[in-house]
């Protein structure tokens, strides 16, 4: 006899998340990182929340981007994809030891998602910065609360797809267990700011349903009230809205930079998914050539939908040295845009479309002078497309 809420694709699930939950502990270090001494939250209630500099130490962080756990759950390749995706986000924290690490967008592929509680799939996608007590932060991709869509194969010769749902008279209620509703941005970051090692943020009300906008800084080990650096992130939308970064998410930035970084004498960084036309204008027509640099040039930019007045602000701020996204799987290159560049990640996850070799891209920040390297690593342990952007 069934229990409330119980199917074989709910059994499945569990069966499958035990054995990522079991996999993505191996290679865990065992000397985690204190987030207690390393990376603090600030304490006046109108300062930028800090993550620390080791003394005598640049600055190092891992963007790991379109993961897209949780595609085909209902098969056996798509548990085998996030298991995968582990793998890689371990060999490169293996090898790199980050002081941070940014989940770049596309987290989960939440159109693939047959339950409502999508955030099982993000608590796997983090887990290997958490089982190493790393400090990490989030924006959200395209694909992070995109509706369920339902496969055309489920539908059986009756048209109805196999999906056994509780009975009316059954003791709880089936409501929860039988929605396919999906789980907003809301929902999912509530559950990661619940790990005290999350730097996201719900970011202000007033620009929702874009969530993910808020800004951190990178701290003096010498002097933590000294910012090193300012770390920016926005929502570029996608799945539950348009994507865009909307004329309000931009004033937002600007009036924040603004009161934080008046004189703009402390470089920012930016980060967000989907990348904006500027980078239909910069992009490699054919090989990858000086002045840019990277390895990967097999798709055409797809932009966000509209430009809202972002970019304008970016190229007028001396201070801003860099702008990384995720999105299109088949890039990895940076090129110069102005005062600024313009950068890719690398696709990290076995998710998502796309055979090319799975890595991250690293940033590296040096205090005093300040600079900002980047390269990227593969899940084969090698390096290349090594670049100074400032």
């Amino acid at each position: 006899m069934e229990t409330c809420g119980s199917s074989w694709l709910w059994k499945r699930f569990l069966l499958s998340s035990l054995f990522l939950f079991v996999f993505s502990t191996i290679g865990s270090s065992s000397h985690q990182t204190s987030s207690a001494i390393r990376f603090k939250l600030a304490q006046a209630a109108d300062a930028e929340r800090q993550v620390m500099m080791r003394a005598g130490a640049p600055f190092k962080v891992a963007l790991f981007a379109d993961l897209h756990f949780g595609e085909d759950a209902w098969t056996d390749w798509g548990p085998l994809q996030d298991v995968n995706s582990i793998n890689v986000m371990n060999t490169v924290l293996h090898h790199e030891t980050p002081d941070f690490v940014i989940y770049l967008g596309d987290v989960i592929t939440a159109n693939n998602i047959m339950i409502e509680n999508a955030s099982l799939y993000w608590d796997q996608a983090t887990s290997p910065a958490r089982n190493r007590g790393i400090p990490w932060a989030s924006v959200f991709g395209n694909h992070d609360d995109a509706p369920f869509q339902w496969p055309l194969d489920w539908f059986s010769a009756p048209g109805i797809p196999p999906i056994h749902c509780p009975q009316t008279s059954a003791s709880c209620s089936g409501e929860d267990e039988c929605s396919f509703r999906g789980t907003g941005r809301l929902e999912l970051m509530k559950n990661e700011i619940k790990y005290n090692a999350s730097f996201s943020s719900y970011g202000p009300r007033n620009l929702w349903p874009s969530v993910s906008n808020y800004v951190l800084q990178v701290s003096s080990p010498d002097d933590p009230q000294s910012p090193v650096a300012f770390l920016y992130f926005l929502d570029s939308g996608g799945g539950s809205y348009p994507e865009v970064i909307s004329s309000g998410q931009a004033e937002w930035f600007l009036k924040k930079s603004e009161e934080i970084n008046a004189d703009s004498r402390v470089p920012e960084i930016i980060f967000w998914h989907i990348p904006s036309k500027a980078y239909k204008a910069v992009a490699p027509k054919f090989g990858i050539r000086k002045p840019c640099v990277g390895s990967i040039n097999k798709e055409k930019v797809a932009a966000q939908e509209g430009e809202m007045g972002i970019m304008d602000l970016l190229v007028k701020r001396t201070s801003v040295k860099a702008v990384f996204v995720g999105h299109d799987h088949g890039l990895d290159w940076c090129c110069p845009y102005k005062k600024l560049w313009l950068c890719y990640a690398r696709h990290t996850g076995y998710g998502g479309y796309g055979n090319w070799p799975r890595g991250a891209r690293i940033l590296e920040i040096t205090h005093n002078p300040f600079s900002l390297r980047s390269w990227i690593r593969m899940e084969d342990g090698n390096v290349h497309s090594e670049v100074v952007l400032s």
